[in-house]
């Protein structure tokens, strides 16, 4: 169920039990790990094959939105329209929920490229802690896991109360140990640049989801999308710069 929502990985079968909800949540940091490993597995290939550094550096950038299947860009859009439009909370839903594309969205969307893209440059340049991109992957979804469980949803999210059903400690505990194992690792693996890199998602994604969540009063899949696609390129902004 987690695979086949919050990836575009083929998958041989498909099924769906409401009861279940709880634990596709619960495990989507884990799809941090597939992506992350996918990006990290692409750039070796290209970097095996020679590849041009710019055509290099611009697959890369791309790589995790198509393996996400773009779900996560899709509500950074929609989101940055909305919040960008400054008009009442019922507008907001209203232009959340529209089909068509704005404006804002679409310089959101340039902004967003350019900032990842001359990030992933220097970090295909230098290719070094490559690994922490996984990290990346795997905390901002344990962010926007953990803000399903304990925020409050607008009042025009229908997937956010359909994923928060059932929620437990239980639930709670596995995605914050989750966050916790890979913020250990990284320090092990890249030591005061894990912790740097990891911390920049962290605070990226807080500040984006304040802003978002202040701005619809409660969260929703389209915030959280929003909210971890900022988190991500944050944090691959601090890797660029902790390069050597």
């Amino acid at each position: 169920m987690a695979l086949g929502m919050f990836t575009a990985i083929p998958m041989p079968f498909h099924f769906w039990k409401e009861k279940r909800t709880s634990m596709m949540i619960t495990v989507y940091p884990l799809m941090g790990v597939i992506v992350g490993a996918l990006w990290w597995l692409a750039a070796k290939l290209l970097f095996t094959l020679s590849v041009p550094h710019m055509l290099t550096a611009a697959a890369l950038t791309v790589v995790p939105f198509f393996v996400a299947g773009f779900i996560h860009l899709d509500g950074y859009m929609d989101t940055s329209d909305a919040l960008l439009s400054y008009r009442p909370l019922e507008d907001k839903l209203r232009i959340l929920k529209d089909p068509n594309v704005g404006a804002f969205a679409v310089v959101m969307l340039v902004v967003l490229f350019i900032m990842q893209f001359g990030a992933v440059y220097t970090i295909a340049e230098t290719r070094q802690y490559l690994l922490l991109m996984m990290g990346i992957m795997v905390v901002s979804r344990c962010c926007s896991s953990l803000c399903i469980f304990n925020f409050s949803h607008n009042p025009g999210s229908n997937y956010a109360p359909l994923l928060a059903q059932g929620i437990g400690w239980g639930h709670k505990m596995f995605v914050l140990l989750t966050a916790i194992v890979a913020m250990v690792l990284s320090f092990i693996y890249a030591g005061h640049v894990g912790m740097i890199v990891l911390g920049a998602v962290l605070v990226g994604y807080f500040l984006a989801m304040l802003k978002a969540y202040r701005g619809f009063k409660g969260v929703s899949g389209d915030l959280l999308g929003f909210a971890l696609v900022i988190s991500e390129c944050c944090g691959l902004i601090a890797l660029a710069v902790m390069q050597r």
